[in-house]
Order: structure tokens, then sequence, then C-alpha cells
């Protein structure tokens, strides 16, 4: 690559680097990093091991359980839906779940896709979010911990994973297809990505290439190939059973883990973030890009009344973290160049992921880690801890191999 394309490109991450090293990080067991800008990929590299079993190397291909970076790729195929005149978002989504979604302590307020996409639908996890297979969201969502009492729907950001069974559920009301079927036909089948919700839609291939997620004692959590040979992509039934016409469309929408259960490839993750540099291309109108802040605008400002969960999210709209947010009482520099990013980060069983674009400057990394601590990791200068800051600023990352396996690091 030349002086001229490396500085407009990809050599940001190692002058951001050079300029502000993060503190030490957590020792992974893999990563994958790929740097792009609006032609396509500019870098891509990985370390360590996808399966500790095998002692399989990782690669940028090979596809991960990416956690929370899901919510941005759920906001896509919601934008793809109202582009198609198949959702109104900022329609009462009990027109489309065919009974009534309701904060009980506003009960006249109507919740819409933008309040669930942007946090800001009163929701919480207290009753938590993973749904046994045969649950009702109705039902579930009249538990204590539901719902958050003080603030009208709308007014107020607080994260919350339940959310997105939400939208996931008024998705199928839309549209009277299954949630993870939705995604690949929407998202992932029109982008060539060989990407599902749960392995449902993967191909043999990329499921045979599955990155384990383990905790730093080399106990795996998630992704094995015996896990991923189950035939039940779903939180089993009340009674064990994993039948999926217990599923009803509309009435559960957590089955597929629409918050977190995304399996994706840093490079095919890269792709989606090519993508948004150039506007959506054909696959989204400009109109909805607008919608989502993703283009570029002047200035960025503080939009969040709620909590921030120490200054972390401070500018958070329609499934997209902006940041820096640039004002007083944010902790949220994930990448200290001065530019502004929009994008998501993910934090699950044991990994750290995020994919994120210079808002204007036609640039962004895809990125994971496994292995790493699911409490306590080492910080970071930002609210993010520090492996989260050295991933996309190109500063060099640890790897090892835990006791008990076999290879070198």
């Amino acid at each position: 690559m030349s002086p001229i394309l490396c500085l407009i490109a990809s050599c940001f991450l190692q002058g951001a680097a050079a300029a502000d090293e993060p503190p030490p990080a957590d020792p992974v067991i893999g990563w994958a990093r790929v740097e792009f800008d609006a032609n396509g990929i500019t870098r891509a590299e990985a370390g360590g091991y996808a399966d500790l079993q095998t002692m399989r190397p990782m690669t940028v291909d090979d596809p991960v359980r990416i956690a929370s970076v899901s919510k941005l790729v759920v906001a896509l195929g919601v934008m793809r839906l109202a582009d198609a005149g198949t959702l109104d978002l900022d329609a009462d989504v009990s027109d489309y779940l065919g009974w009534r979604l309701r904060n009980p302590a506003f009960p006249e307020t109507p919740i819409t896709l933008r309040h669930l996409l942007g946090h800001r639908a009163g929701l919480r996890d207290d009753a938590g979010y993973a749904l046994p297979l045969d649950a009702d969201l109705e039902q579930w969502l009249t538990q204590d911990g539901a719902w958050n009492g003080e603030h009208e729907p709308g007014r107020w950001f607080a994260y919350a994973n339940l959310n997105f069974p939400v939208v996931a559920a008024t998705m199928e009301g839309a549209t009277g297809e299954r949630f993870d079927r939705i995604m690949h036909a929407q998202v992932f089948e029109p982008l060539g990505l060989d990407a599902c919700f749960n392995w449902t839609t993967c191909s043999e291939e990329a499921r045979s290439r599955a990155v384990v997620l383990y905790r730093p004692d080399g106990e795996a959590i998630r992704d094995t190939q015996d896990f991923v040979a189950e035939d039940c992509p779903a939180v089993e039934a009340s009674d064990g059973s994993c039948d999926h016409a217990t599923y009803v469309l509309a009435r559960n929408g957590a089955a597929f883990s629409p918050q977190g259960g995304l399996r994706i490839s840093a490079r095919d993750l890269a792709r989606i973030g090519v993508l948004l540099l150039n506007e959506g291309d054909d696959f989204l109108s400009p109109a909805t890009l607008a919608f989502s802040r993703v283009t570029p605008i002047p200035v960025r400002i503080n939009r969040i009344a709620g909590d921030t969960e120490g200054g972390l999210y401070c500018d958070y709209d329609q499934g997209f973290h902006f940041a820096p947010a640039f004002v007083v009482d944010c902790n949220d520099d994930l990448i200290p160049d001065g530019n502004g990013w929009a994008g998501h980060s993910g934090e699950a069983y044991g990994l750290r992921s995020g994919m994120w674009i210079a808002v204007g400057q036609g640039q962004g990394i895809a990125y994971f880690a496994t292995g790493l601590p699911e409490a306590g990791a080492r910080p970071g200068r930002s609210a993010f801890t520090a492996i989260e800051e050295r991933l996309p600023q190109g500063s060099p990352v640890e790897t090892f191999v835990p006791e008990g396996f076999g290879g070198e690091e």
C-alpha cells in the first residue's frame, strides 16, 4: 500500500495507537481484526486459536457469536422492512404484535420501534431476556423487573437486551415469518454473507469453522462442534424439549437471540461496515440511513437522558452507538483520534467485539477476542476495557493457551 493510501485508509489505526497507547490488556485465546474503507478491506489479521480441542488457528473468516453487535445488524433488518413499507418505525408495535404492549405505569403511551431500537421503551433486563422456547412474551412482560415505571417511553435511555426480543416479535408479526429467516432474507442473502442467528441458516462450511467461546481456564461455554450440531437453536422449552412447533410467531421473539446471537466472521462484519460507509448503496435508502444518523453530520451532541453506565453510553440511537460524545461526564472515547465513530460493541461468554465506522472519514474496523474474563477484565483509559481499546487501535494483542491444551502460544 502506498504511503498516501495508507494515510487515508488503514494507517490511522497505527497512528492512533502510537499517539495514545492503551494500557496492557488481558491475554486472549483468539482474536481477529479487519480494517476497511469505502472500497473494501484494507487489512485483515488474526491470532490464537478458534478451537482448542483441534488447535485450529483463528482466521478472519471464522464465524463467532458476536454478542451485542447483533443489535446493529437487527436494526439494518428493521430498516429494510421500513424501506419496503412493511414496518412503520413510529407506529404502535401492538399493531404488529397482535397484542397490546404497554409500560404498566404509562398505559396510554404507545411503544414504537424507535423506542425499542434506542433502548427508550422502559424495558429492563431484571426479568430476564432468554425466554424458553414455549414462553409467551406478553405474559413474560408482566413479571416484576420487566419495566421501569419512573420514566415514560421515549424519554429515558436504559440499555436492556429485552428490547430486542420485542423487536424480533414485531418483525415476525409484520411479515408472518420467523425472525432468523427474516434476517437471512433481508440482510444476509442480499449482501452475500454466510451469517445467521443461532446457526439456523448458516452453511455447513460456516458451522464447521465455528469459533468456540471460552473462559480463561479453557472451559468451553458456547459453539463447540457438539454444541453447533445440536438441533436446538433456542433456549429449551420449560419441559426440557426443543420442538420448534411450540414456537409461535410474534409471541416469543427471543428464541433466536436477536440481542446477541448473530454468528458472523470478522470479514463479513467488515463488509457490513463497508456498506454503511457507502451510505447503503442499493441496500438501504438514503432516507432510512439519515434516520439511523449514520450519515455524517457536522457536530455530535449528547442525546442521552438516562443511564449512561459510567459514561459509556452518551449517544445511542436506533441500534447504533456513537462515540465519543464530546460532552462532560462521558468516558466513551474508544479510539482517541479526534473522529466521531458509529457502531456497536459486544460482550458475552468471554468475548469482546466491535464494529465501528469513522463518520465522514471513510474508514472502519471490525474485531473480536475470546477467552477473556466475564468480570474484572483489565480496564482501559475509557469506559471500555483495555482489550477493546487495543484491538481497534491496532495495538499488539497477547495470546495464550490454557493449561491442559496442546500447541504453542
